[in-house]
């Protein structure tokens, strides 16, 4: 599934972080972004788009104007830093409005309530354990989107804590799960995988270099923690 995207929003330090954001789930295609309402009246005329993320007061003509003047609108989420319009854009049907400036945590239940809109007949699996992810010595089945996604365990590079979510790094797709790291914790086999903070466990394999206060893995610096230092050393001697 390609949910086609457009962020809308002039400011561009706003631009950035949703486009950040949106780089975390790989059902989402991001086809442009703009930073007035005009410029996007042009491109949904172009692009078929399947959802909008909207920024509301913005010079010259209003989000929830150019909302109106669609014929057949997307799925959207308003994005806004004044919550005196929430009435008005639920009145617009959209699927939610996210209040400046936006934590991760609050974009994800957003992204909930698309994808469930994207799978209105999607039966949930039911795990076949306690938790909502399963595994063997090999690959586990993680929790993503209501279903269960087989990941082998030596693709994983690292896993990283989003509050009550997980975010599990591959070396081309990055999944997110609602549950917490200490369920990954158990799950990942110990000779192959080793906590570096309590935000992160990576894959020794895979972890190129390392410094007192952080490893590179995957081109990128992830923090070691002051309480994980002296189990890190003893796994990578």
């Amino acid at each position: 599934m390609e949910i086609k995207t457009l962020i809308v929003d002039d400011e561009p330090h706003a631009l950035d972080i949703i486009e950040r954001y949106i780089a975390n789930f790989p059902d989402l295609h991001l086809v442009a972004k703009c930073n007035n309402a005009v410029q996007a009246f042009q491109i949904l005329q172009k692009h078929k788009i399947d959802l909008l993320f909207l920024d509301i007061k913005m010079p010259g003509l209003l989000g929830t104007d150019l909302v109106r003047t669609l014929t057949n609108p997307p799925r959207i989420i308003f994005t806004t830093a004044y919550q005196d319009y929430a009435l008005e854009g639920f009145d617009l049907n959209a699927v939610d409005y996210l209040l400046k400036p936006i934590p991760f945590d609050r974009f994800l239940k957003a992204m909930d309530k698309v994808f469930n809109g994207y799978r209105p007949d999607y039966l949930p699996v039911t795990p076949p354990s306690s938790t909502s992810t399963v595994k063997n010595d090999s690959f586990l089945y993680l929790r993503v989107d209501r279903k269960n996604v087989k990941l082998n365990v030596d693709d994983i590079y690292w896993v990283e804590s989003l509050k009550d979510y997980i975010k599990v790094v591959l070396a081309d797709k990055t999944y997110i799960s609602k549950q917490k790291i200490s369920v990954l914790a158990e799950l990942l086999p110990d000779e192959k995988f080793v906590r570096i903070h309590r935000s992160f466990i990576v894959s020794i394999e895979k972890i190129q270099s390392y410094y007192s206060f952080a490893i590179e893995i995957l081109g990128r610096e992830l923090p070691i923690g002051r309480n994980y230092k002296d189990e890190l050393r003893k796994r990578l001697k």
